[in-house]
């Protein structure tokens, strides 16, 4: 098993680019590894970016952000749009133009998106998209259980400690109150697909979020 470390350079900040269709994705798709991030890196920088949202999601999406985040150090950065949500192939133009708005302010050393097989329509939309705009950073595609029953076989692992899936779990529990009646937003079910990622790549404690790596450039 390949083993891939982020560059360890403690005069510059690791820069993060989170991109999510909806409200909840970020943190459903790669919050733990957020989460270790923010706790084990000196300097963490983090564009935070959710393409589709309501009032009352928009507050939730913020206060999840500010969860998240807490213990980043260094400029955070929370956007919130709104295009109507289901419809991103047919607002095609739109979307890519706040695209190529966001690859003006945001030079990221890592991306996360969506799995470019997620059958969500609009999932699929910002996963092309991130493709399309970065050519030069690692991008990681996570993955986001739901009825369709789409998760893939991912290549790319991040073992997570204990401790930090709990707080995956409850904070998105907690701050997404509007969608607790889905069949999906129970802590069980968060907790389930990291013990199962756990096992795949064998994590010293048992839990692990996977993501797919479609393609690593090793630059002299």
């Amino acid at each position: 098993m390949l083993t891939f470390r982020l560059p360890e350079d403690p005069g510059l900040p690791l820069r993060l680019l989170c991109l999510g269709a909806h409200c909840d994705d970020i943190e459903i798709g790669c919050g733990g590894t957020v989460l270790q991030l923010a706790s084990s890196r000196p300097k963490l920088d983090v564009g935070w970016v959710v393409f589709s949202s309501t009032n009352q999601r928009e507050q939730e999406a913020r206060a999840a952000a500010s969860l998240f985040l807490e213990q980043a150090t260094g400029q955070k950065h929370v956007i919130i749009r709104n295009f109507r949500d289901g419809f991103f192939p047919y607002q095609g133009a739109e979307v890519k133009e706040f695209f190529e708005e966001l690859k003006n302010e945001f030079d990221p050393d890592l991306i996360f998106t969506h799995y470019r097989g997620d059958r969500h329509q609009d999932h699929r939309t910002i996963s092309d998209l991130t493709w399309n705009t970065w050519r030069h950073q690692l991008i990681l595609e996570y993955e986001v259980p739901k009825y369709d029953g789409d998760l893939g076989t991912p290549n790319f692992f991040v073992p997570l400690e204990q401790d930090i899936c709990a707080r995956k779990a409850r904070y998105i529990c907690n701050a997404f109150q509007s969608e607790g009646k889905k069949a999906w937003m129970t802590e069980d079910i968060f907790i389930a697909v990291l013990r199962l990622r756990g096992i795949e790549c064998a994590a010293p404690q048992k839990h692990a979020e996977a993501f797919h790596c479609r393609k690593l450039v090793l630059r002299p």
